[in-house]
């Protein structure tokens, strides 16, 4: 094994690299979550005017979830290309797609304007939204665990994960500063489109830091000794090697992600919705509600990954798909009683506790992987899950709202998510002593048995 792999980097460079991944992941996220947050408010009137409220919600919300749709399709394609040219190049792609999707979002005429032409445009540029998130996410991780001290990994690695309250905190605060200013009919009318705007300032912003960072020494190691192994041999493709080699990783991982993506939609998108209709709750409260438990989400997720440095990837994670779950029913409780004070409370423990899962989930996932199918596993893993989790929680918690007009299917819903995950989380491996420069799958060889085989030797 070579020293520069396990060496960690420079003390200037590493904070560099972080703050490149974690700024893309801001803005990516915040252009996904500003989707999100006008599909619960305004698109049901603007794209879906003849529907009833709640169904145009519910038709809204399925334009959200098509964006999820086309996510494991952006996995596949950037894990691919990641995997055999480099973190940094797809990093970029990505971010270009994402915010130039979100800023022609806000140039969109409306149902008012051109008829059924409008919605679907909507969809179409909402599919594209989700193809570049659907490579982000596993670009941004490896690049900083890739990079990062093996030792803090969980802590450095989670910094990305930040991205996901930062840009929720950014959407939710342009939108709460606007509903605040404006009128109901001005808001409607055109100030929607300015937080779709200022997605254009932010993608060049995170351009000019993502492209001043070198690509991750682990990859261009393994690169130039896949070269050297396999001179004038074909290579095969990264997806096959996961599917052969990495397919149970690839199961666990997407196991994690239930509770941790449902219950993330339920507590951040689909809570505008309940809020406002069952509890009484006015947009601005709702806003403000989910602004303040991001702002909180965001400063635990380090503390996270740095406990799961301590005492390892899979007692936090379990931690909170339990407490998750726990929280459920008393999370619509607080909510029901319209009480500002008790929907930030309700929100904000809901998102510590999915911290706990969010936070050490960059690394657990990094460390099940070879180098050279990283990307592609992680991205895979992640992005498939999320068409059976994050995709049709809100439509599915509305629905279910709809039908039985009660909060309790809801909850039993996130509760089935968490035990799925525990199941999942509880089978996995602990990885957080694993070195990523020798979790190779050659000659047939999984990751994991490498893994098993370098743990009976040193027993």
């Amino acid at each position: 094994m070579s020293s520069s792999a396990t060496a960690p980097p420079a003390p200037s460079s590493l904070p560099r690299i972080v703050a490149a991944s974690l700024i893309g992941t801001t803005i990516e996220w915040y252009d996904f979550f500003l989707y999100g947050s006008a599909a619960a408010l305004v698109f049901n009137k603007l794209f879906f005017p003849d529907s009833d409220p709640l169904v145009g919600t519910l038709l809204s919300f399925l334009t959200y979830a098509v964006g999820f749709a086309a996510r494991p399709l952006g996995a596949l394609v950037f894990g691919h290309f990641g995997d055999r040219l480099g973190r940094k190049k797809l990093l970029v792609l990505s971010l270009v797609m994402m915010g130039g999707a979100t800023f022609a979002i806000g140039l969109l005429p409306t149902h008012a304007t051109v008829g059924g032409a409008a919605p679907v445009l909507l969809t179409a540029l909402r599919l594209v939204q989700g193809f570049a998130l659907g490579g982000e996410w596993g670009g941004a991780v490896l690049l900083v665990s890739e990079h990062g001290d093996p030792r803090r990994r969980g802590f450095w690695a989670s910094w990305p994960q930040t991205g996901a309250p930062a840009g929720q905190l950014l959407a939710t605060g342009v939108l709460s500063l606007l509903t605040t200013v404006l009128s109901d009919d001005a808001f409607g009318t055109w100030g929607w489109r300015i937080p779709f705007l200022l997605s254009g300032v932010l993608v060049l912003i995170g351009l000019w830091i993502r492209l001043s960072v070198d690509e991750s020494p682990v990859f261009k190691e393994a690169l130039a000794r896949a070269g050297s192994r396999r001179a004038g041999a074909a290579e095969q493709p990264p997806i096959v090697s996961v599917l052969r080699h990495h397919w149970r990783d690839v199961l666990v991982a997407m196991g994690a992600r239930m509770a941790e993506n449902i219950s993330y939609y339920v507590i951040t998108a689909f809570v505008l919705v309940y809020a406002t209709t069952s509890a009484g709750v006015s947009k601005q409260t709702a806003l403000n509600a989910v602004l303040i438990g991001s702002a909180v989400h965001f400063a635990v997720i380090p503390a996270w990954g740095a406990l799961s440095d301590r005492v390892g990837r899979r007692p936090v994670y379990l931690f909170g798909a339990a407490g998750v779950g726990l929280w459920m029913f008393p999370f619509f409780s607080l909510t029901d009683t319209g009480s500002f004070g008790n929907l930030v409370l309700a929100v904000t423990v809901g998102l510590v506790l999915h911290g706990a899962m969010y936070a050490p989930q960059a690394a657990f996932f990094a460390e099940m992987f070879a180098t050279r199918t990283r990307y592609s596993g992680t991205s895979v893993g992640a992005q498939f899950a999320s068409v059976a989790a994050g995709a049709p929680a809100p439509l599915i918690a509305t629905a279910l709202l709809d039908d039985y007009g009660s909060s309790t299917p809801i909850a039993l819903y996130v509760i089935a998510a968490a035990v799925l995950t525990l199941v999942a989380v509880g089978v996995a491996r602990e990885t957080r002593h694993r070195d990523l420069a020798r979790i190779e799958a050659e000659d047939g060889e999984s990751a994991g048995a490498g893994a098993a085989a370098e743990a009976r030797s040193t027993a």
